[in-house]
């Protein structure tokens, strides 16, 4: 799971420069959007690691009905948001098993 693990960092540092971006488009200050990108990222995965609750149930703790939160979740539906991490995580699998191949073939040939 090395991929997963090695990966996802910047998969994590796209997401906050893009919610950072939004910031700036709403009219914060490019570094307090940063700031607050960042610190929510931070939030989010110390309430998965602290209170033991499903992220799905987290979400669903804080979306509230008709709110902003669940207008967001669902755009981001809508464009596939769900869809395109878990593909991607997968597709790295397919790569390094790729990779792993190949590298048995050139321990071979060697």
């Amino acid at each position: 799971m090395l991929h997963f693990n090695g990966s996802g960092p910047a998969y994590k540092f796209l997401a906050i420069e893009a919610m950072a971006d939004g910031g700036v488009v709403a009219g914060l200050p490019r570094d307090l959007a940063l700031g607050l990108a960042s610190q929510t990222v931070l939030g989010a995965a110390s309430m998965i690691i602290n209170s033991g609750k499903h992220p799905g149930q987290l979400k669903d703790d804080v979306a509230s009905p008709g709110g902003t939160t669940i207008a967001g979740i669902h755009e981001l539906e809508q464009v596939g948001f769900r869809g395109i991490l878990t593909f991607t995580v997968e597709l790295l699998r397919t790569i390094v098993k790729s990779f792993q191949r190949d590298s048995c073939a050139f321990q071979y040939l060697g």
